[in-house]
């Protein structure tokens, strides 16, 4: 990014179309993109490309089509309104290196809404940050990127490589929309994904895997407790166990998060059990999310859960002849870490220096993203680089305003340098 004059033109370009892209993330983040609930928000993403004049690939996922795939995660839900949308810029003579723009259009659920300041899809601005689900992971980004483009175009300037702006679904639970992108013959020369990283590069980022643990008891009035076997309580050694198994990992760390406290989680997010407050309760699931070290095989992950929930079943009278099951759906992702010194990281440097006026810093991540993807299985350098975002996946979702702005000139820069430019 030697040429001043055009990184000041490039910049200023994305502050003249800065209002019309804030409400078009505000807008964006009303639509509530739950799990399968994506398609109107798709369609929405789908008009802006089309608006734009891209190529539009809208297609419904199937899971026969990806379930072969490195990187495919098992799913207990239908894909009968599972779509993904992708629009592509492609010059007629392309003469720079391509790159892939991708951000992932599903959100999580909200929780209780009357822990919410304000209903979480009624977007609101409030000393200089967005609030709404979703707001910061990640449609902030996904308008970014569309915008960055716009700000070329703004300033008179066409890109000479090509683009594919992806709008997946999935990504907080299976990734199955960034592979179904790869399944469909996407390839470029690089990738950014926007996803809230403080303005910093993600660096590293451990895998996910989920599951579940089915529990069955032995059920009787609760008059006669000890006649039964309580399938609730049953789990709490099981839970235990598996806590230990975390400590462990933490304690055995990982060259790229020696510097991360605690990298290595484990949540139980659900439990559901029992059928009626007096009686002992016969049955008994929890889900579990566990974070995995890069270079940690799948296979050999799931040996080690189910060996010590096995053996911590054999400690107990009822579990150790009537075993738990388990049973894996969503996530089952490596880990990743960004190979160092690439051109497409050098250049980002560069970008994000002319536009923020200090060098990029770096970041681990001790959840996923979709950056795994173009990483692991396609040899693609996976940028994960996006605004600041607070309480993401709690209650008051917001993303700092200003940190947009100045993520979406970073990417402007990086889509002029990276791909040409030309004169229209």
């Amino acid at each position: 990014m030697a040429d001043t004059a055009l990184t000041k033109k490039i910049t200023k370009a994305v502050d003249d179309g800065f209002d019309s892209q804030l409400k078009f993330t505000a807008d964006l983040t009303r639509l509530p993109s739950l799990r399968g609930q994506e398609a109107t928000a798709q369609d929405f993403m789908a008009r802006a490309y089309r608006d734009r004049g891209l190529a539009i690939d809208r297609w419904k996922i199937e899971v026969e089509d990806i379930q072969g795939l490195p990187g495919f995660s098992p799913v207990a839900v239908s894909y009968d309104d599972a779509w993904n949308v992708v629009g592509a810029h492609r010059p007629k003579a392309p003469s720079g290196k391509s790159v892939i723009l991708n951000g992932h259009i599903d959100v999580v659920p909200t929780g209780p809404l009357d822990m919410w300041t304000t209903p979480p899809f009624d977007p609101r601005i409030s000393d200089g940050w967005l609030y709404g689900r979703g707001s910061g992971d990640m449609k902030a980004g996904l308008a970014a990127n569309l915008f960055a483009f716009d700000a070329l175009r703004r300033a008179g300037l066409e890109p000479q490589g090509e683009i594919y702006f992806q709008s997946v679904i999935e990504e907080e639970c299976t990734g199955n929309g960034a592979l179904a992108c790869l399944q469909r013959g996407y390839r470029a020369d690089a990738a950014i994904i926007p996803e809230p990283s403080g303005t910093n590069l993600g660096s590293a980022q451990v895998g996910t895997m989920w599951f579940q643990v089915k529990v069955r008891g032995r059920p009787a009035h609760v008059a006669y407790a000890s006649r039964g076997s309580n399938a609730i309580e049953a789990c709490f050694p099981l839970i235990k166990a598996l806590h230990e198994m975390e400590h462990r990992w933490n304690e055995k760390g990982h060259p790229a998060f020696a510097d991360t406290d605690h990298p290595i989680n484990f949540v139980v997010s659900k439990i559901e059990g029992g059928d009626w407050t007096s009686s002992v309760p016969a049955w008994c699931t929890f889900d579990m999310r566990i974070g995995i070290f890069p270079g940690m095989e799948l296979a050999d992950v799931r040996r080690e859960v189910e060996s010590t929930v096995a053996e911590a079943a054999r400690k107990d009278n009822f579990l150790a002849n009537s075993p738990p099951d388990i049973v894996y759906h969503g996530f089952q992702a490596e880990g990743y870490v960004l190979e160092p010194g690439t051109a497409a990281e050098k250049l980002l440097e560069q970008c994000h220096l002319a536009a923020h006026g200090k060098e990029l810093g770096r970041r681990i991540f001790t959840g996923t993203t979709d950056a795994r993807f173009f990483g692991l299985y396609a040899g693609i350098p996976g940028l994960v680089y996006g605004p600041t975002s607070h309480d993401i996946h709690a209650f008051d979702e917001r993303v700092d305003i200003e940190s947009i702005r100045l993520t979406t000139q970073a990417i402007a820069l990086f889509i002029a340098d990276w791909c040409g430019v030309k004169a229209t």
